[in-house]
C-alpha cells in the first residue's frame, strides 16, 4: 500500500474516532429490537452497528454522501476486494496494468449480476469501459447509481431493475460478476456453507445463467464454502479459487473461471486496509 493511501486511512480512522461518541443507541423500537442512530440520522438495528464503524473499509468516500440500506450493510463487498477483483477482470483486456490509471479503457464489458448499493459496480467501471449493473430492488439500484455519481464513474454504468435470472439470455458481455444474495448474516454459523441454501436458486443454477453470456465468471461467496465444491461446479473449465483474507482474517472466497483463472493469484490472497 502506498504512503499516500497508508496516510488516507490514518486520518479516516481519526475522524472515525471523533464521530463514533456521537452514536445514539436505543433500547428498543416498536418490535422490540434494539436499534442505533448514525450521525447522518440513519436508525439502524444494533446487529449492524459493527458494519457501521467498518464503513470506510466499504466505501472510502462514505463521508461524502454514501447511501447504504440495511441489508447493503452486511452484503456490500470490502473495498479492497472489490478493487483487486475488478483489477484482475480488467487483466483480459490489458495484461501488463498495474493500476486503473494505466488501463487503456477496451471493449471490455463486465455484468454485475447483484449490484446492491454499488459497491463492485463501481470498480468495476473504474477499471472496465462498460458496466451493467442489475438489482431487483428499486431504492437499492438507486442508492447504487448515487454512489457511482459519488465517484465519479456513473457515466460507465448501465443500471438495470431486473431480476438476472429471468435477463441472463438477453444480455452480452466479457465476464459476469456473481455475487447473489447469501441469504443473511447467520449463514456464517454453518460449518461448511451449503450451496444448494442460496435464496431463489441454487449456485448451480446462477453459474448456468451466466455461461449464458460469458466463460468468464466470478464467483464471491462466503468463506465457509467448501473450495472442491467450487471448482467443481463447472466441469471442464479452467478455475481458480482464491482465499481472500485482509490483514490475516478470512473474509469470502472468490473463484475465478474461463479465462480468468489464469490471472492473478493461486490460493490464499492476503489484502491489506
Amino acid at each position: 500500500m502506498s504512503r499516500k493511501r497508508k496516510a488516507n486511512r490514518r486520518k479516516t480512522h481519526d475522524v472515525q474516532q471523533a464521530i463514533e461518541p456521537l452514536v445514539k443507541r436505543s433500547k428498543s423500537n416498536e418490535d422490540g429490537a434494539s436499534t442505533f442512530t448514525t450521525p447522518q440520522g440513519q436508525v439502524l438495528p444494533s446487529c449492524l452497528e459493527k458494519y457501521w464503524r467498518r464503513r470506510h473499509d466499504f466505501f472510502h468516500k462514505y463521508d461524502e454522501g454514501i447511501q447504504i440500506d440495511e441489508i447493503g450493510w452486511y452484503s456490500v463487498t470490502h473495498e479492497v476486494i472489490a478493487e483487486d477483483t475488478a483489477a484482475r477482470v480488467a487483466q483480459l483486456y490489458s495484461p501488463t496494468a498495474q493500476s486503473s490509471e494505466e488501463m487503456d479503457f477496451g471493449r471490455l464489458c463486465v455484468v454485475d449480476a447483484f449490484c446492491g448499493v454499488g459497491g463492485n459496480a463501481i470498480k468495476f467501471a473504474t477499471w472496465c469501459e462498460h458496466v451493467i449493473a442489475i438489482d431487483i430492488d428499486p431504492v437499492r439500484l438507486e442508492m447504487a447509481r448515487h454512489n457511482a455519481q459519488v465517484y465519479g464513474v456513473a457515466d460507465r454504468i448501465e443500471f438495470i431493475l431486473g431480476d438476472f435470472y429471468e435477463l441472463a439470455p438477453m444480455l452480452k458481455a466479457d465476464v459476469v460478476y456473481l455475487s447473489p444474495p447469501w441469504g443473511g448474516v447467520s449463514y456464517i454459523d454453518a460449518p461448511v456453507f451449503d450451496l444448494d441454501s442460496l435464496p431463489f436458486h441454487t449456485a448451480s443454477e446462477w453459474l448456468d445463467r451466466a455461461r449464458l453470456i460469458s466463460q468468464n465468471i466470478v464467483y464471491y461467496l462466503p468463506r465457509n464454502c467448501d473450495p472442491h465444491e467450487l471448482a467443481g461446479m463447472y466441469p471442464n473449465a479452467s478455475c481458480n479459487v482464491e482465499l481472500n483474507y485482509i490483514d490475516g482474517y478470512l473474509r469470502a472466497i472468490t473463484t475465478y473461471y474461463g479465462e480468468l483463472a489464469g490471472y492473478g493469484s493461486d490460493g490464499a490472497r492476503t489484502l491489506a486496509l
